[in-house]
């Protein structure tokens, strides 16, 4: 088998485990009775706030390199400069390490966690999001603070 098959057949099985998990967790939540008729648009809110910051936590920050490191390997770009790319060998090694290294792709993870926690724990997965929306809207006033100073003080 070519790389590049082997390649797309770990991609097929990362998304089948994906596509498994959020289906049987579903399938039991129905079984149970835990399936809203709706969606609450604040849960959304809150969700989509709480992802984009743990999901950018998980994929970038260098105090998260340990999670990351079993799937990638560093790469060096420049004296001081570190990249992480994704990791040869190993079974789904590579296909994992890309999904770790894409906040965006490892959101419809985070997305399905949380959607699963309210399900079955919402007290306590609106609390772990309401945490890491809290620091998400934190970073973004950072942001802002730090470019309202900065021109204000160009020097």
């Amino acid at each position: 088998m070519e790389a590049e098959d082997k390649q797309q057949v770990e991609y097929g099985v990362v998304i089948a485990t994906f596509a498994t998990l959020f289906s049987v967790g579903t399938a039991a939540a129905r079984r149970q009775g835990r399936l809203p008729s709706r969606v609450r648009a604040g849960d959304v809110v809150l969700g989509g706030l709480a992802t984009q910051k743990l999901a950018r936590l998980v994929a970038k920050e260098k105090v998260t390199s340990a999670v990351r490191a079993p799937f990638t390997e560093v790469e060096r770009t420049g004296p001081d400069e570190e990249q992480e790319r994704p990791a040869r060998g190993g079974m789904f090694r590579r296909a994992v390490g890309e999904l770790v290294l894409c906040p965006f792709c490892l959101a419809q993870w985070i997305a399905a966690g949380f959607t699963l926690g309210l399900l079955y724990a919402p007290r306590v997965t609106r609390l772990v999001m309401a945490m890491n929306a809290m620091a998400g809207v934190s970073d973004f006033l950072q942001i802002a603070y730090k470019a309202a100073e900065n021109r204000r003080d160009p020097a």
